[in-house]
């Protein structure tokens, strides 16, 4: 069985460290615990691991966050990879912050990154590991708040939630997205 997924952030060094760039950060984490090394490739960086005797492939699109559904599409055709297959790890602020919940389908959310794969892919019927990135901002201020560094008091509370992704990630791999909801959103 072969495996999907991709973290949605923003190229750039000005982005490194932002909220928006969360699920860079859990595929960089995944990447490491599975001792796989991201490559450029067509549409963003690529990485190989295996997990279990399952393959997975990373995607951190290089696209930026608004348009990542091309480089989706083409990493799914390219590695023959079907859609229920995969799993997009994506900041959310409608959750409490290092919050995880996780889906087999659902809406965008206004999330720009998950609407352009839902229209890419023609469906809003695909996996995503959502990251709760909080939303301590005034009314107006979301752009500034997603794009903007995190605080040394959030910092504290992302290592472990990172971690906690892996092994939900981790969970989808054995388990298959429906049962590691279970375990995930307890």
């Amino acid at each position: 069985m072969k495996f999907l997924v991709v973290g949605l952030g923003n190229p750039g060094f000005e982005y490194e460290n932002t909220r928006h760039n969360i699920g860079f950060k859990v595929l960089d984490a995944l990447a490491s615990a599975s001792n796989a090394v991201f490559s450029t490739g067509r549409l963003g960086e690529i990485a190989h691991a295996k997990y279990k005797g399952r393959v997975i492939v990373l995607l951190k699109p290089n696209t930026y966050m608004n348009l990542s559904g091309k480089a989706v599409r083409y990493w799914l055709q390219a590695e023959k990879i079907e859609i229920q297959n995969l799993v997009v790890v994506t900041d959310d602020i409608a959750l409490p912050l290092a919050k995880l919940r996780l889906r087999l389908k659902g809406s965008d959310g206004g999330h720009n990154g998950l609407k352009d794969i839902a229209l890419q892919m023609n469906t809003q019927e695909f996996a995503r590991l959502r990251f709760g990135v909080g939303n301590d901002f005034s009314k107006g201020n979301q752009a500034d708040f997603v794009l903007g560094k995190w605080l040394p008091e959030e910092e504290i509370l992302l290592k472990p939630a990172i971690e906690k992704s892996v092994q939900a990630l981790q969970q989808v791999f054995s388990l298959g997205v429906e049962k590691a909801m279970n375990t995930v959103n307890a």
